[in-house]
């Protein structure tokens, strides 16, 4: 056993020293309004992927934002991390971010339409190892809020995962144009997403008849998978937590895409 334990660790070792991880900026427009979002994907691997759109959280289009895009994509999907705010709109701190995001949530159709068109743009991309046949969504914090709305929007599309997101939305009834599974992981002791918040979003999907699922990892609070969350309570990473949304979402994707 600790021979074939060993064996797997080298093998994975070397995997992950051959792992290239590339990063492709994409130029759009949206409303004559310049936005650019990025591609990033294993350039060592030369199999066709599933893409995975991303909304990371409020900081916008970050190092750390993309990072957090490769890890999640790994060698299994090509991802584009979605620019929600507009090229000119780069925060560089949490006042600029929250200004940015609470700019973009107090109108639902302006998210919808910005998120729908980064979907558009990432389908139309001619990336060689990228199966746009099979294509699903992932947000974090705002991110996670934002990618709700996209399924609220009625797209179709293979599936969509809120880490750590805020669940509500103006109108409720929206679900009922929810065309694809969803997925919801969530910091049970996140003060961000109160219990009465989390009752909504499941009368909600199950007024809606969502296919839907709803995951609580106790001892987690807002943000757990960000590795530079740090305030205690409130928005901090947790490891364990981590891995496991990551698992999550690798299960979901698998069965969704199939």
């Amino acid at each position: 056993m600790r021979k074939t334990l060993t064996t797997m660790m080298m093998l994975g070792a070397a995997g992950a020293a051959h792992a290239e991880m590339v990063t492709q900026p994409v130029a759009y427009e949206i409303d004559g309004e310049a936005y650019e979002g990025v591609l990033v994907y294993d350039g060592s691997v030369e199999d066709k992927r599933p893409g995975l759109l991303m909304v990371p959280n409020w900081m916008g289009m970050t190092e750390n934002s993309l990072k957090k895009a490769y890890r999640a994509g790994g060698s299994d999907y090509v991802v584009f991390v979605a620019d929600m705010y507009g090229k000119a709109v780069r925060p560089t701190n949490a006042d600029e971010a929250k200004e940015a995001a609470t700019f973009v949530r107090s109108d639902r159709p302006l998210m919808r339409k910005r998120i729908n068109a980064a979907l558009d743009v990432f389908k139309q991309s001619d990336l060689a190892v990228l199966d746009s046949s099979k294509m699903g969504a992932i947000g974090f914090c705002f991110g996670g809020g934002v990618v709700l709305e996209l399924a609220r929007s009625g797209t179709e599309i293979d599936g969509v995962v809120s880490f750590h997101g805020n669940l509500d939305t103006p109108d409720a009834s929206d679900a009922k144009a929810i065309k694809t599974p969803v997925l919801v992981l969530n910091g049970a002791d996140d003060p961000a997403v109160p219990a009465e918040q989390i009752r909504a979003f499941e009368k909600e999907m199950r007024d809606a008849q969502v296919d839907w699922q709803f995951v609580n990892y106790g001892g987690a609070v807002h943000s757990f998978t960000d590795p530079t969350a740090a305030n205690p309570g409130r928005n901090e990473y947790h490891p364990q937590v981590a891995a496991r949304s990551f698992a999550a979402m690798q299960l979901f994707f698998a069965e969704t895409m199939e």
